[in-house]
C-alpha cells in the first residue's frame, strides 16, 4: 500500500458517505506518519484499509461504514479498479488505548482536496504506537509481524506501546500481547 492510494481511499469513504473527515484505523494508519518507502515491507502488504466514519454514536458510524463496504469493500468495482479495498468499520473494530483521540495524526493535502482544488477532506491516522496496541490485541500473526516489523526498525517505542496495553477497554485480554512484546524486543 501506499501513500497516494491512502489518500485516495480518504476521498472515496468521504465522498460516499458525504462528511468530511473520517479515520483510518487499521495497519494503513501508519502511512500517516510514515511515508511508504520509510517502512518495512511488513508494514505496507496490507491492500484494504480500515475506514472508521466519525458519527454521533455507534449504530450511526455502523451505518455508514456499511454504505462504505457496500460501495469500495471486498469484491466492488472499486478494488477491481484500483487493487485495492476500503473496510467500513466501527467503534468496536479495534482495541484503542485512553486517549487515543487526543494523539490522531492529520493526513490533509492536495490528494485529499475536492476536484476545485481545496482542502474538503481529512483523514485522522491512529498514532503509530496506538495502532500497534491495536494491533496486538487481535494478535492474529499478520498483525504480531505488523508490530515486530516496526519495532525492530526502530519506528515505533516498544515501552510506549506497552504502557498504553493495559488502559485498553476491559473486554480485551492484553496479558499475551504484554508478554509477546517483552519476548519480542
Amino acid at each position: 500500500m501506499r501513500r497516494d492510494q491512502l489518500e485516495h481511499a480518504i476521498r472515496t469513504a468521504c465522498q460516499i458517505i458525504g462528511r468530511p473527515e473520517v479515520i483510518v484505523v487499521g495497519s494503513q494508519s501508519i502511512l500517516g506518519t510514515f511515508r511508504e518507502d520509510e517502512l518495512p515491507a511488513d508494514a505496507t502488504m496490507s491492500v484494504e484499509i480500515d475506514i472508521l466514519p466519525i458519527a454521533d454514536g455507534n449504530a450511526e458510524t455502523k451505518r455508514l461504514a456499511d454504505l462504505i463496504e457496500g460501495a469500495a469493500g471486498e469484491l466492488s468495482l472499486f478494488e477491481e479498479l484500483h487493487g485495492f479495498s476500503i473496510d467500513g468499520v466501527d467503534m468496536e473494530t479495534s482495541a484503542l488505548p485512553e486517549g487515543w483521540k487526543d494523539r490522531l495524526v492529520k493526513v490533509q493535502n492536495a490528494n485529499t482536496a475536492a476536484p476545485t482544488g481545496e482542502p474538503q477532506f481529512t483523514d485522522w491516522c491512529l498514532d503509530k504506537e496506538d495502532l500497534c496496541v491495536a494491533k496486538l490485541c487481535a494478535f492474529r500473526d499478520k498483525d504480531r509481524n505488523f508490530v515486530g516489523a516496526l519495532v525492530r526498525a526502530g519506528l515505533v517505542d516498544a515501552a510506549v506501546i506497552a504502557s498504553r496495553l493495559p488502559t485498553v477497554p476491559e473486554r480485551y485480554s492484553v496479558e499475551r500481547a504484554l508478554n509477546w512484546l517483552a519476548a519480542n524486543p
